[in-house]
Parts: structure tokens; C-alpha cells; sequence
């Protein structure tokens, strides 16, 4: 792969001139109509030739209209980033449908240090790259257009460069102790970097290795390049998402996840009373540990309308400090959110290092609301599961404690709950014809249940159906659970 791009070429200062201000032109004019566009475009831009890529970043700021593009220098990770999984910084930085956004310093380059420096072992590297391409196929299932850059210097101009920046110190800002660590390392550096590279370069978003000697020729082979997708994509903007992903088999259970929940489990209120304060009070001490041993808890809560979420969360809320914890909400989607992929709003509310979030509602509206309500296209919440899974095997990778909880109740319960609502003044609010109306697709809802927990409830991540018909059980089962999750956490001193 280098071997190919190290043949390079050289572009006259005249041609150079004489091309230069049509590609400006129509680079600005496909990067105006892009913003009529239903996709983002994210241009990639990493490699050996550090100082290439901050040139061609700011050169592709000036042919373009800076104004509308999203510049994100990834360097050492701030605090706030190492307190979250790694792909963070990532998702949060995306441009929205519509935007641009250019990425230097990203994820394959990090790891290629970490893992020179032996600070990742080969099992880390493995799931890394795992992480990488998922990232990337996510990117373009959900219609994003994904260009990624290379720029490489041969062995030969890299040493000819440092040598230049010893002797000119004009040149010395060029030059830093990184390239000088990659010119001491080369053979190392360029092994491992192919080997990252190949195994990225596969799927929708490959590679392309620019050599950097010529910048003439850099410059017009990267800005032809985006131009060039960019307008073929503007042309057949349906071609974006992914159609080649395979939708998984259909689950087949021999019985309901569901049916086997004990609905009759009830406790008495005496005993409800004094389990609740016990656990209550071990949940604070276990949440101040969390807080000082920088330990992040994720609790999820889904569940049937009126199974008692709310009354749930307010038990586990009432025996925190208020600096601990935040609850989360989630409705209908805004403008915003809708404009990026389905799981950026999720990505970018994570807790960091010492926090504690609850989500009411989820990540998984994705594979029910969705699916049972026809909201998206089949294939989008096919894989959905698949990219949930990725998603949280990252957040326990990072160290994060996650908890999912199914809140179920049968049917007759929830009419019951629903007509008491609709009696008292301070719960009318709660109930809508939405409701009733979610009813009437129990089966549908019961079936996207059953291949939600069969599909996403995983060893690091699985799923606890907590009996909901009595609240109170519901409430202490699931502050029991959480106490246990964080003391196997933490452990027990």
C-alpha cells in the first residue's frame, strides 16, 4: 500500500495555477448545494506526514467556505474525554446531515502510538480496530459520506525533513518531538500503520494513501478526490445508506422472554419499608465510593406505559446526593437530533467518571417505537441491535457499570393504573389517547420485546425484567440490583 503511493508525482507550478481556481469554484458550490443535502460528509485526514495534514486542513479551510466547515484537531485526550469511553470525542464531533466536518488526529493514529509506546497489548489493538470499523460502517449505513486520507511520506523525504528542520529554524515549527520519535522508530511505525490501515481500508469507507513529497500534488489529489465524491453523492443521494448489511435472522423463542416474569411477586409494605430504607441508605455509600473512585453507573429504564419507571427512578434519586446523578428524559427526537445518527443524543449525554445517568427511555426506541410504529426502514433497526451491542460493550470496556431494566406488567394491571390516573387531578397529565392507543399493539410490542433482551442482553450488558404489578416489589428489585452491580464493581470493602 505505501509501496504504491511512494511512486508519487509532481505537478508544475503552472498547471497547478491554472487548475486551482475552477476547483475552488466548484468545490464551494457543491459544499453550498450539500447543504440542501439529506447526509453529512466526513473527511478524514491522518498519516505519517504530521505537518501535511495541519497544511491541508487549513488549505481546504481557504478553498472552501469556512464558515460551514467543521474543523476537530484531535490531540492528547482533555479530562473530560478521558473520564468517557474513547469514541466519545468522536461522536460528539460529528457534523449533522447537511454539514461537513473535517477530522485530523483521530482514532486509527492514537491507537497507532498507544500500542508503540506498549501501552495497549495486541487484545486491546483487536477490539480498537473492531470499534474502528463499526464506527465507520455506522457512519455510512446511516447515509453519511466517509473520506479518509492518508498522507505518507517516504523513508527517504521523512529524514530529509528532519534534517532541515535542525539546520533551518524557520522550518522548526514543522518539526516536533513526535516526528522525531516516528523518524527514530520508522520501520515500526510504517509496519504497524499499514497493518491498521489494511485492516480499516475494507467496507465503505477505504482508505486512500496520498504521497505528501509534491504539495502540489497533495493538494489537487485530496481536493479532486472530495470534489469528486462529493458530486457523484449529490447526484444519487439515495446511493448513501447502506443497503449491504445483512438483516439478521428472524428469533424464534420457544417461549416469551415476557411469560416467564413472576407477575404475582408482591411485598407487604412493612417489609417494603424497611428494605427500602436499608437499601436506599447502602445505595448512597455505594454512589459516594463510585463518586471517589471515578467510577461511571449507566442505569437504562424502559418498560410498559404506566409500569411505574417513574416511581422507580425517584426512589433510587431520592437516596443520592443531587451531585451525583442526572436523569434523562428522552421524547421525541429534536431537529437536531434527527439531523445525526440515532445514537449521537445518547453518546453525547454520557456521564463521566464518577457520575451516576438514568435514562428514561432509551437507545432501544431504536429496535420498538421505531419498529413497531414503521418510523424508519426495516434495515435500520435490523442492524440496530448489532450497533447497540458495540455501543455498550464500549461503555464497559471504559469501566462503565450498565444496568438494563425491563419494567413488565400485564395487561389488566395497566388498564387499572390507566383509569386511576384519569381520576386524580395531579396524574391526568400522564395519561394520553397515545396510550390506549399502544395498547392495542400489546402483541407487537411484546414480540420487539422478546428480540430486544434475545438479542442485546450480553454477558457485560444484560437485561433484568423486573415484575412490576406490585410497585413496591418493583422498586426495591430494582435498587437491589443496582446496590449488587455497584458492589461487584467497586467490591465489597
Amino acid at each position: 500500500m505505501f509501496e504504491a503511493a511512494e511512486l508519487g508525482s509532481q505537478v508544475s507550478k503552472q498547471d497547478y495555477e491554472a487548475e486551482v481556481p475552477r476547483l475552488r469554484v466548484d468545490l464551494i458550490n457543491a459544499q453550498y448545494e450539500l447543504r440542501k443535502a439529506d447526509f453529512p460528509v466526513l473527511i478524514v485526514l491522518v498519516g505519517d506526514d504530521r505537518p501535511g495534514c495541519s497544511a491541508l486542513v487549513n488549505l481546504l479551510n481557504a478553498w472552501m467556505d469556512a464558515r460551514f466547515v467543521q474543523t476537530h484537531v484531535f490531540g492528547s485526550l482533555a479530562e473530560e474525554e478521558r473520564e468517557r469511553p474513547r469514541f466519545w470525542r468522536y461522536w460528539r464531533a460529528l457534523p449533522g446531515r447537511g454539514e461537513l466536518a473535517i477530522f485530523t488526529g483521530v482514532w486509527v493514529l492514537g491507537t497507532l502510538g498507544e500500542r508503540l509506546e506498549d501501552r495497549i497489548d495486541d487484545a486491546t489493538l483487536e477490539r480498537r480496530l473492531a470499534h474502528m470499523e463499526r464506527f465507520e460502517r455506522e457512519l455510512v449505513d446511516d447515509g453519511a459520506l466517509v473520506l479518509k486520507f492518508w498522507l505518507h511520506l517516504p523513508r527517504k523525504e521523512f529524514k530529509k525533513r528532519l534534517k532541515r528542520a535542525k539546520k533551518d529554524p524557520d522550518a522548526e515549527w514543522r518539526v516536533d518531538e513526535a516526528d522525531r520519535w516516528i523518524g527514530k522508530r520508522w520501520e515500526e511505525v510504517a509496519g504497524l500503520a499499514e497493518r491498521l490501515i489494511r485492516r480499516t481500508d475494507a467496507g465503505p469507507a477505504p482508505w486512500r494513501v496520498v504521497e505528501s513529497t509534491d504539495v502540489r500534488h497533495r493538494n489537487l489529489t485530496v481536493a479532486r478526490a472530495i470534489l469528486a465524491a462529493l458530486q457523484a453523492r449529490l447526484a444519487a443521494p439515495e446511493a448513501g445508506a447502506s443497503a449491504s448489511a445483512p438483516a439478521p435472522e428472524p428469533v424464534t423463542l420457544a417461549k416469551s422472554v415476557l411469560s416467564r416474569v413472576d407477575l404475582s411477586s408482591t411485598v407487604a409494605y412493612p417489609r417494603y419499608k424497611d428494605e427500602r430504607a436499608a437499601l436506599q441508605a447502602r445505595l448512597r455509600r455505594l454512589t459516594q465510593r463510585a463518586r471517589e473512585e471515578r467510577v461511571a453507573t449507566v442505569l437504562v429504564f424502559e418498560g410498559w406505559d404506566a409500569a411505574g419507571k417513574g416511581g422507580v427512578i425517584r426512589r433510587l434519586t431520592e437516596a443520592m446526593d443531587v451531585q451525583d446523578y442526572r436523569v434523562v428524559a428522552i421524547g421525541v427526537p429534536t431537529d437536531e437530533e434527527l439531523a445525526h445518527h440515532y445514537l449521537w443524543r445518547f453518546w453525547r449525554r454520557l456521564p463521566r467518571d464518577g457520575s451516576l445517568l438514568i435514562f428514561d427511555r432509551s437507545w432501544y426506541g431504536r429496535v420498538l417505537v421505531e419498529r413497531v410504529e414503521g418510523l424508519g426502514e426495516p434495515r435500520a433497526w435490523q442492524r440496530a441491535y448489532g450497533e447497540i451491542n458495540d455501543f455498550e460493550d464500549q461503555l464497559a470496556e471504559h469501566g462503565t457499570l450498565l444496568r438494563k431494566f425491563w419494567l413488565h406488567l400485564d395487561r389488566d394491571e395497566q388498564l387499572r393504573r390507566f383509569r386511576a390516573r384519569e381520576q386524580t387531578p395531579y396524574k391526568k397529565y400522564k395519561i394520553t389517547d397515545e396510550d390506549y392507543r399502544n395498547r392495542e399493539r400489546w402483541e407487537d410490542y411484546e414480540h420487539a420485546v422478546n428480540e430486544m433482551v434475545a438479542r442485546t442482553s450480553t454477558a457485560l450488558s444484560p437485561w433484568h425484567l423486573v415484575a412490576a404489578n406490585d410497585k413496591r416489589w418493583a422498586r426495591v428489585e430494582v435498587l437491589r440490583i443496582v446496590c449488587e452491580g455497584l458492589e461487584e464493581r467497586l467490591g465489597r470493602g
